[in-house]
Order: structure tokens, then sequence, then C-alpha cells
């Protein structure tokens, strides 16, 4: 009998602890958000994109009406000297930093949590972190290779995508072996932007992974020996590539805006993006023709999850968190998601969701859309791009 009550108190125990906890987080979350009424964050991120200037004036007023809390959209063109000033700011003791949250990811996100710069960990204690898909998209939990730790928060998806006019390329590369036979038959009319931009520093991140007979090697620190080892390999496909290319491989855009108006002017038959709907958004605007068709490598390009932060001298902590929060929301993440909003992909899970709020995100294929998708690959770990931007910069951009 004594073991039978044993039993049952401990089952009751066991019901009403996990309650309790839920309780004291509510009643946490409940004092972060009184705590963030009347706040002003400084939300240093990217301007270079109107439609996503407009995505966040539209949060800014919801977090005003909602939350009380002021959004102030800090513009800027490089998140890296956003690290630079915190980092400036934290070295001279100055407690109430000018940044309370940043737009950030990869090498930056990396600097920051080596430095000791970040706030945290706060991202799995945000309510609606609940929905994010950390099983499907696992670069919600991966920046760079660098484990995200609970130090930054996941607001959008990005994968390595090309597009062309569907009209000129019916049959379109996915690899980079095909890549380059395609490129053969149509010389002068593919190229990529010149690394450091991002696009091409990219690019060729994806022609490593290709060439690698492990590319989970590379998902560690960088080590100079390996790299060496694998040099001549990735350099040789770049060699075959570059001889088909546009100015014989002589020459490269200078960034990925460049390739897009090529693309656009008839001059170059392919791009790349790292948004996946960006073709799309070009169609809708009138830049790139109906015809226009999408696609990610047979056996998938890099992806990765671009995240919110909150700097360690942060003065509107609170009112990071409940933003980062509100950004996490299917109402902000299906705008965000919409083509004619932004159309940057989700990081929420979206088939758990209740019926209605799937709908939200359930966007009729249109003309750019991505048809032949192909997974997500892990990003090489950040320490690896040094050597590998040096070693493009030393062998193709004397040109």
């Amino acid at each position: 009998m004594l073991n039978r009550r044993h039993f049952l108190l401990s089952s009751a125990a066991g019901l009403i602890l996990p309650a309790l906890a839920q309780g004291a987080q509510a009643a946490d979350w409940a004092a972060t958000e009184a705590a963030a009424k009347g706040q002003t964050v400084y939300f240093n991120a990217w301007a270079g994109s109107e439609p996503i200037n407009a995505y966040i004036a539209w949060a800014a007023g919801e977090m005003k009406s909602r939350y009380g809390v002021a959004i102030e959209h800090v513009k800027i063109s490089d998140a890296a000297e956003v690290v630079k000033r915190v980092r400036d700011e934290v070295a001279a003791g100055k407690q109430d930093g000018s940044v309370d949250l940043v737009w950030i990811n990869g090498e930056n996100f990396r600097a920051m949590k080596t430095g000791k710069l970040l706030f945290g960990p706060f991202s799995e204690a945000l309510p609606n972190y609940a929905l994010v898909d950390t099983e499907g998209k696992p670069t919600t939990k991966q920046d760079f290779a660098e484990s995200v730790d609970g130090l930054e928060s996941p607001w959008g998806m990005a994968q390595l995508t090309f597009f062309a006019d569907g009209a000129k390329v019916p049959e379109p590369p996915r690899s980079i072996a095909a890549l380059t036979r395609f490129a053969a038959a149509n010389p002068g009319r593919v190229t990529y932007p010149a690394p450091p931009d991002f696009h091409g520093t990219t690019f060729i991140k994806q022609v490593l992974i290709e060439s690698a007979i492990s590319p989970k090697a590379f998902l560690g620190p960088a080590d100079q020996m390996l790299f060496s080892s694998y040099q001549p390999v990735w350099e040789a496909l770049l060699d075959a590539l570059h001889k088909s290319l546009w100015r014989e491989g002589k020459q490269f855009p200078k960034s990925q805006a460049e390739v897009t108006q090529m693309v656009a002017d008839g001059e170059l038959l392919m791009g790349l993006t790292f948004n996946p709907n960006e073709p799309a958004n070009l169609v809708a605007a009138g830049t790139l023709p109906q015809s226009t068709i999408a696609w990610q490598n047979e056996k998938g390009t890099i992806g990765n999850t671009h995240f919110v932060a909150i700097p360690v001298n942060a003065k509107a902590k609170e009112g990071a968190q409940v933003f980062a929060n509100f950004l996490l929301s299917p109402e902000a993440q299906a705008r965000k998601n919409d083509i004619k909003v932004w159309g940057d992909p989700t990081v929420l899970a979206v088939s758990k969701l209740p019926p209605d709020q799937q709908a939200a995100f359930a966007g009729a294929s249109v003309p750019g859309s991505v048809t032949l998708p192909g997974p997500a690959l892990l990003e090489p770990h950040a320490s690896w791009v040094a050597l590998l931007e040096a070693a493009w910069l030393r062998r193709y951009g004397k040109g």
C-alpha cells in the first residue's frame, strides 16, 4: 500500500513539476515584457533593400502598438562595423551601449562570440522559439558551423540559388561540373562576383564542397595542411570553368547586384543569389522576364540562417528580447515570407502550426520561384573563409 501511495505521489509530482516550470517561465516572460515597455531598441540592420526596410518599419509599428517598445532602425552597410563599435564600447567599459539588437551571422557572429561580446544565452527561452524548425533546418543551431548556443535568435533562411530565363536555358546546370560544361557551350555568358563579395565567396565554398571527398572535414576549424591538400582539386575545377567565363575569367564583377543586372541586360545567361525568392521578386518588379526559372544543385547548395543578436552591453536587453520574439511569431514570419513583402524564407516548422497559420505561408508558385530545389548544405566553418579568399585572390584576382 505504501509503495502504491508512493507511486501515486511520484506520478502526481511528475505532472505538477512541468506545469510549475511552465508557469515560472510564463511569469519570467511577463516580467520581461513589463520591463521592456517604454524602452527604445536600437536595431542595427543592413539597409540595402527598400522591401526589407519597409518590413522593419512595419515590425517597428507593431512593437510600439502591442508592447510599448520603440524600434529605431539604425541603417548600416556592413555588420562588421557594428562588431567593431561594440568591441570598442566594451573595451572602454561603456555599460549602456549604442546597439541593442544586430542583424548578424557567420564570421561576425563568431567574432562576437569569441570576443564575449554577446548577451545570453537568451534565444531558446523566447516563447516563440518553440516553433523554430531546429530539426529540418539544422542551420538554426549552427551558424557557419559555429554552435549558436542560444546567443542569437534565428530570423530567416537563405540558400545559394541560381536563376536564368527559362526560354534561353531550358535545362539548367545543377552541379559545378554541369556548370562548367554549360559555360563551355556558351562562352562569355556566365560569371560570378569576385571574392570577398559575399556571393562570390559563397560560390567558391560551393566549389570546395563539391570537390571534396569528405565535406564534413570543413565543418571544423580551418586546418592549413588539410586546405593545402584540397587546394589543387578545387583550383583545377575553377581553372576549367574560368576558361569559358565572361572575359575568360580574367575579370569578375564586383558584386552580385552587378551580375544580376548583366543577366537582366542579356549579357549573361544566368545569375546567383542567396535568397531563393529573389528571382521571383525581380520578376514581380519587372527586372527579369516572366519566363525566369530558379534552381539549386541536385546534391544541394550552401544554405544558412540569418539571426539577430543582443550585445553584452545593450541598454534595452528586455526590449530586444521582446522584439526578437515578435520576429519569430507566425504572423511576422508569414509576412516576411510573402514574396510581395520581402520573400525571405521562414525558420519555423510550418507543418507544426495550426491550419489557419499554415495557410498564411502557402503562397502560390509564381514566375521565378524555385522549381528545382536541392537540399541545404551546411556552411564550412567560418575560419575557412580567410584561407579560401586569400588563395582565390592570389590565383585569380590579378586581372
